[in-house]
Order: C-alpha cells, then structure tokens, then sequence
C-alpha cells in the first residue's frame, strides 16, 4: 500500500514515468483517462452498464473473480474498508472477510 490506498494498476501514472494513451488494458484506459489514478472502476457512475467491465468480469481465471469480488466489495463496503483489509494481505489477492 502507498499513502493509505493500492498502487495497483495506477503505478507510475501520476508521476509521469508510465504513460495511459500507451496501456493495453482497456479498463486502465478507460478509469485512468475518465476518472484519474485515485478512482477505481468501483467509482464509476457507468459501473453497472459498463461494457469494458462486463467483458472482463466474463474472463475465466482467479484473478479476474478476485477482481470482481474487490470492486463490489468496494462499492458496498468502500474503499477505506477495502483497503483496511487489504493491507494485511501477503500476496496480490487475499479474503475480503474480516
């Protein structure tokens, strides 16, 4: 954790040593571009019709079911209550459970 919320995806965009119009993902692209590096996709008033997100929540693999229960946990719960759980975390991913 950096200044009390997740570097994740946002590293190095507001400094300037990373640049967004050069990014493959399309959700970067999209939250970073629309919303800033402080915001998530959790943030976003088109969550619940997002095309991008839909199609990323539609992908097989663990770390895109983890992604998905993040921001909705986020989107019920917050991000100071994700990030209060997510600073115990050892690895990339961990329990939303307290």
């Amino acid at each position: 954790m950096t200044e009390g919320r997740c570097p994740g995806c946002t590293a190095g965009y507001e400094t300037g040593e990373r640049d967004v119009a050069k990014a493959r993902c399309k959700i970067k692209i999209c939250c970073i571009g629309k919303m800033g590096s402080s915001c998530t996709c959790a943030d976003c008033p088109d969550f619940p019709r997002c095309n991008i997100l839909q199609g990323f929540y539609g992908k097989t693999g663990y770390k895109y079911k983890k992604y998905r229960e993040s921001l909705e946990f986020i989107r019920t719960n917050g991000n100071a209550a994700f990030l209060t759980i997510a600073k115990r975390w050892k690895g990339p991913y961990g329990s939303l459970m307290d």
